[in-house]
């Protein structure tokens, strides 16, 4: 399954670093691609959209 969030205060690459770590935390198999400059996260992932929803918001972000 493929989830693309907008992620507002994705700033600089240690923030897309640091939600791709929560990301992966929770689905160590996931293939992210985060792009700070469109606020995009697109995620190829087996766990439901909440669970990754959670893990960004879990490592200080919010998810629009």
């Amino acid at each position: 399954m493929t989830v693309q969030l907008k992620v507002p205060d994705m700033a600089c690459s240690a923030c897309t670093d640091t939600i791709t770590k929560a990301i992966k935390a929770v689905d160590p198999t996931a293939n992210v691609t985060a792009d700070p400059k469109t606020k995009l996260v697109s995620i190829e992932t087996e766990v439901s959209e909440a669970v990754v929803k959670q893990a960004i918001t879990d490592a200080g972000y919010s998810v629009a």
